[in-house]
């Protein structure tokens, strides 16, 4: 099968399409034919090495896994002998490391489900990580409430474009923190309210905020907290590439440590794959409440463009490669 491949850390240039063998299946697995995967910053720390102090776990000197990407929609080419929930043919999504690709192997139980008829290939491929981010940072880490007023910080990435939807489904009143050339996405999404960070500053307003998701990770803890109701939640899910050795985490750090003597709490976390939540997503898919937004599809044999763009950090929504 054709994959796309690196033997060590660096640039997108270091990215190669390879032809390697297809992953053997064993008996719990399912085998799918790829239709289209994406990429998220994870990748792109992945890819580069960085931060390095995560080298123990991606590869002191070159990459534990040649293969990227995770998330990715296709089509059951075969199944295990013990398979039993899914049947050749079936449309699916979910999450595999080395998803960009002609082929995955996903064990049953783990993180793949059927495709709502309702998703086309690359709107799926868009969703796992970034919308499982939204879903367990928004209800699980916020543990956000009906009525609650939730301000979400960086609404126009991947991550931001799901969460405005996932916390409007959630019952809760949204702001939407984005550029000027993302307005009108973040209120076609459901946003009641926007601010256009390059016009006014979310910090010195008069609103209170039950719950803050921070993808941007912009601003300052000080500043935060003055927008913050007294038992409020800052929940991070991202931050700014930062140094090559710490990257995002010196972000993360500062913000925790400064919230530690506060009223309100901040708190960090990586979303996890599980089935149950990837088949939530499929069912706010097929109620009309939730949607895939695309900025850029990439052919195969261009990944390393599609990591390019990654790199820019300036996406409207979710970058995809189509098999």
């Amino acid at each position: 099968m054709k994959a796309i491949t690196r033997r060590k850390f660096g640039t997108p240039d270091v990215l190669a399409l390879e032809e390697i063998d297809r992953p053997p299946m064993a008996d719990d697995e399912i085998l799918v034919r790829v239709s289209a995967a994406s990429v998220n910053p994870a990748d792109w720390y992945d890819l580069t090495g960085t931060p390095r102090i995560a080298r123990p776990a991606m590869g002191l000197f070159r990459p534990k896994n040649k293969n990227l990407g995770v998330d990715f929609a296709g089509t059951v080419e075969a199944v295990g002998k013990s398979v039993s929930q899914f049947r050749v043919g079936e449309a699916v999504f979910g999450g595999r490391t080395g998803a960009i690709a002609e082929y995955v192997c996903v064990r049953e139980e783990k993180a793949i489900v059927l495709k709502p008829p309702a998703m086309t290939m690359e709107q799926a491929a868009a969703m796992p990580v970034a919308a499982l981010t939204a879903l367990q940072g928004l209800r699980d880490k916020g543990q956000l409430q009906p009525g609650q007023h939730v301000l979400i910080n960086g609404a126009s990435g991947g991550v931001g474009t799901y969460a405005v939807q996932i916390a409007k489904a959630l019952g809760a009143e949204v702001t939407a923190v984005c550029s000027t050339r993302n307005v009108d996405q973040a209120r076609a999404l459901g946003a009641d309210h926007v601010v256009d960070y390059t016009v006014d500053d979310f910090t010195t307003g008069d609103h209170r905020y039950d719950l803050l998701l921070d993808v941007a990770g912009s601003r300052r803890w000080s500043d935060y907290r003055k927008v913050l109701k007294e038992d409020a939640t800052i929940v991070i899910v991202g931050a700014p590439k930062g140094s090559k050795m710490f990257g995002p985490l010196g972000h993360i750090i500062h913000v925790r440590l400064a919230a530690m003597f506060s009223s309100q709490s901040a708190t960090f976390f990586v979303a996890k794959f599980d089935k149950a939540d990837l088949s939530v997503l499929g069912d706010l898919v097929t109620s009309g409440k939730l949607t895939s937004v695309i900025d850029r599809r990439y052919p195969l044999k261009e990944t390393a463009d599609a990591f390019r763009y990654l790199g820019e950090g300036h996406a409207q929504g979710k970058i995809v490669v189509t098999i």
